[in-house]
């Protein structure tokens, strides 16, 4: 029997942005907050936690001036003359 292709997991597909965190995962995000004491607070019931992924704008334009400031041409038109 072969595997449906929405089942199908892509091979960097672990390295991809989650949603959903382990507990391990949001008990360390909790630690950092100061909002969970592991000698009061219960492992079981935690408190949500949100795990927003960041978007970096790539900069292709900032990256064009700086080769054409450290002296090596950039795509140079070519002249007919």
């Amino acid at each position: 029997m072969s595997l449906h292709r929405s089942l199908k997991t892509k091979p960097g597909a672990l390295n991809e942005h989650r949603n959903v965190l382990t507990r391990a995962e949001r008990i360390a995000r909790l630690l950092e907050q100061d909002r969970f004491q592991p000698d009061r607070d219960s492992p079981l019931g935690l408190v949500k936690v949100a795990n927003r992924s960041v978007a970096t704008a790539k900069k292709k334009k900032a990256a064009k001036e700086q080769e054409t400031t450290e002296g090596t041409p950039a795509a140079e038109p070519s002249s007919t003359e």
